[in-house]
């Protein structure tokens, strides 16, 4: 998670100006202010540019395997209006996958046997076993940015929203950064010893039947206990490498995944079912990039000035700037930062709109969301299910500038102290301050994060009133240790699970 200009490589101030110069952008693929058709558009047949994802739906290996068809939605003593009652769940995970990813990338892959130990295990809130139908699709935040095209190598594709079914072993090409001079083939290799993999475009298991192909018991996570086909599947889809654009567009790419016009959520293995329990967990470390015009991407009011050369230039500062409005800073702290009202980017009444009154209200699903996310460490967490922090994180959030001077005084990390970045640099490269700093715990860095204003409140636009109405959980995507966040995102679903009757 070291920042790096638009997530690409380390380069000299000069050199990463004249690559985004370089770059292509402007009409391609912008819309015209219309929904219905702009960027990215969700509608019944699909994304409006006609594509279908990249590295995607039929990565997963044998396609011909039969899928998991197990429980019919709702179990037994059900009816409609037991909104949460159900045996069924369908977990979406949406990974950033650009160049500052891989650490985050191996962190989570390594707790997703905890992931699939918890969900195997599930109670739902009055403490009975739920013996959960599972199915888990992962994607990317690629939704194919033309600034990014250049730099794209010849066998990769923007995700769009497309599930990524092969293990990471198959795709170690997408361990290279966009200009080659970063590989890190081991953010998969590590967690991925047995390249399992499911026979569709999403895991599906309930109880001991699944549809992973079959590999030897192995300790992913260094717990001492081997993990079984359906947890090792997890860890090698879910590293996703780090060549993707940096124009990171987590909502767009979650909203297409669960487009029910898309061919894997069509047809009579669709992974998002009317019965089904809708969990969403979002992995990112810079601020939500969904673009409605990319003709943004060129627009100089959006754009922060490249202190080596006093011109407006295109960099990751333009996804702050056409996305977040904040008040007037005092001493380079803003005392609030919220969404922009003008629709730069897809606005965020198009994410909740789906979310909430599609799902939700019309066709009566809990949808609930996670977010490892650019924010503070949680310092604390409600020691009872949902496990929801209670201390640090959002709570802590500062919305402010880049203050000059080498960490922790200022928040130049120092190799980039020691190569003379400075704060007006890092304004450029991102247009607000971190909204973390990652520390190793060995004296190093994990790396620094932007704070994001746009999913966090898409994720919080989920939470009903009331003690029992959490259905947001937002972590630190600086943490060294993401178990937390899976112990939340288990307990909402948990508690979010109603009894029947």
């Amino acid at each position: 998670m070291a920042m790096k200009r638009l997530d690409l490589i380390p380069l000299s101030l000069a050199g990463f100006g004249l690559l985004l110069a370089s770059c292509g952008g402007g009409d391609d693929g912008g819309g015209d202010g219309d929904d219905s058709i702009s960027v990215g558009s969700l509608s019944l047949s699909g994304p409006t540019d006609g594509s279908g994802g990249g590295d995607g739906a039929d990565d997963g290996g044998d396609e011909t395997g039969e899928k998991l068809d197990i429980g019919g939605g709702n179990v037994p003593g059900c009816n409609n209006a037991d909104v949460g009652c159900t045996d069924q769940i369908d977990l979406l995970i949406v990974i950033d996958n650009s160049g500052t990813m891989g650490q985050e990338q191996v962190n989570l892959a390594r707790n997703f046997p905890l992931l699939i130990n918890k969900l195997e295990n599930l109670t739902d809130s009055a403490g009975v076993a739920v013996n959960a139908d599972v199915q888990i699709m992962v994607t990317t935040t690629d939704f194919g940015n033309p600034k990014c095209t250049q730099f794209e190598p010849e066998d990769y594709e923007p995700a769009r929203g497309a599930p990524i079914a092969s293990p990471c072993t198959d795709r170690l090409a997408r361990f290279n950064d966009l200009l080659g001079q970063t590989s890190i083939p081991e953010a998969c290799t590590d967690v991925c010893p047995n390249s399992a993999f499911p026979s569709d475009p999403f895991i599906g298991f309930n109880g001991d039947l699944n549809n992973v192909s079959d590999v030897a018991p192995t300790d992913i996570d260094g717990d001492g206990i081997p993990d079984s086909a359906v947890a090792q599947a997890l860890s090698c889809i879910g590293p996703q490498g780090i060549d993707g654009c940096g124009y990171e567009s987590p909502l767009e790419n979650m909203l297409q995944a669960l487009n029910p016009g898309s061919e894997w959520n069509s047809g009579d293995k669709p992974f998002l079912r009317p019965d089904a329990l809708l969990a969403i967990a979002i992995v990112t470390d810079e601020a939500d990039c969904s673009v409605k015009d990319y003709a943004i991407m060129d627009d100089p009011t959006l754009q922060e000035v490249n202190p080596d050369n006093g011109m407006s230039q295109a960099s990751s500062a333009i996804c702050w700037n056409a996305g977040v409005q904040c008040g007037a800073p005092v001493g380079g702290v803003y005392p609030d930062c919220t969404s922009r009202e003008a629709e730069d980017l897809q606005p965020i009444s198009r994410y909740t709109n789906y979310l909430i009154d599609d799902l939700r209200e019309s066709q009566g699903k809990e949808v609930i969301m996670l977010g490892i996310l650019g924010v503070p460490l949680v310092t604390d967490h409600n020691p009872e299910a949902p496990f929801e922090p209670t201390a640090g994180g959002v709570l802590a959030l500062e919305y402010r500038d880049w203050v000059d001077g080498q960490y922790p005084a200022g928040d130049i990390l120092p190799a980039e102290f020691a190569a003379n970045v400075n704060a007006a640099d890092k304004t450029f490269d991102f247009g607000v301050g971190p909204g973390c700093t990652g520390e190793d715990g060995l004296g190093g860095f994990t790396g620094q994060a932007i704070p994001p204003v746009r999913i966090k409140e898409v994720c919080e636009s989920l939470n009903l009133e009331g003690e029992d109405g959490i259905r947001c959980c937002i972590e630190s995507i600086c943490d060294t240790d993401f178990s937390p966040a899976i112990n939340c995102l288990a307990g909402i679903i948990s508690e979010t699970i109603v009894p029947p009757g």
